[in-house]
């Protein structure tokens, strides 16, 4: 029988491994929200991770299934990234959610997303790097017939695309947000813009106003 001095030091070597772990985890986390402001840099990183996979294959001349498996994945995030969260197909009450179409008479109403810009990110840079790792194994290398893959490749991206497209035209919206309306100052039955110096002055004016009468 185990005695409870050897007890007490397993208990204690596993929750060193779950702190570790927790720890590890906490910084990830905080480094991806860290992160989450900047998109252009972002982007620019998981395009140039990409273009590094893309001279890893045509240097090496090789692993062309972990090639379209990548491709076939990043194809699926793409359509999640097109696709609305809520299935237009539904159906929905008078109140019930909408999506945002080309009218401009209606209210503005932000696209929502099946899958986040954010997320969508995060998966193309976490299966372009588990890809490079892939390429590092030669298990990972099984010889086929290249021109087939890109030719099944292609066939599924525009049957895929054609179906997306029509489902855009069938439920008239659109995957992106745009004209949405931007605040502005009227003054005297004028619009002023923000950077105006007449807008800066008046604010200056207030701000001095709402001192004296707290003072």
């Amino acid at each position: 029988m185990m005695s409870s001095d050897d007890q007490s030091s397993g208990g204690g070597g596993s929750n060193a491994v779950s702190r570790l772990f927790k720890g590890i985890g906490v910084r990830y986390q905080s480094l991806l929200d860290k992160w989450t402001p900047h998109i252009k840099s972002r982007w620019a990183f998981a395009i140039f991770l990409l273009l590094l996979f893309v001279t890893r294959i045509l240097v090496a001349q090789g692993w062309y299934i972990v090639t379209y498996a990548l491709g076939i994945y990043h194809l699926n995030l793409f359509i999640a990234f097109l696709t609305p969260k809520i299935d237009p197909a539904m159906d929905f009450d008078d109140d019930g959610p909408e999506l945002p179409t080309t009218s401009s008479k209606s209210e503005f109403r932000p696209f929502i997303r099946r899958l986040p810009e954010f997320k969508f990110w995060l998966g193309i840079c976490k299966s372009t790097l588990i890809s490079l790792v892939c390429t590092l194994f030669d298990c990972f290398n099984v010889p086929v017939f290249w021109p087939i893959l890109v030719m099944y490749f292609i066939t599924l991206l525009c049957i895929t695309m054609k179906r997306q497209i029509k489902h855009m035209i069938k439920y008239k919206y659109i995957p992106f947000t745009h004209g949405k309306p931007k605040r502005v100052v009227l003054c005297r039955g004028q619009m002023i813009s923000k950077k105006c110096p007449l807008f800066r002055n008046r604010m200056h004016w207030y701000v001095g106003k709402e001192n004296v009468l707290r003072s």
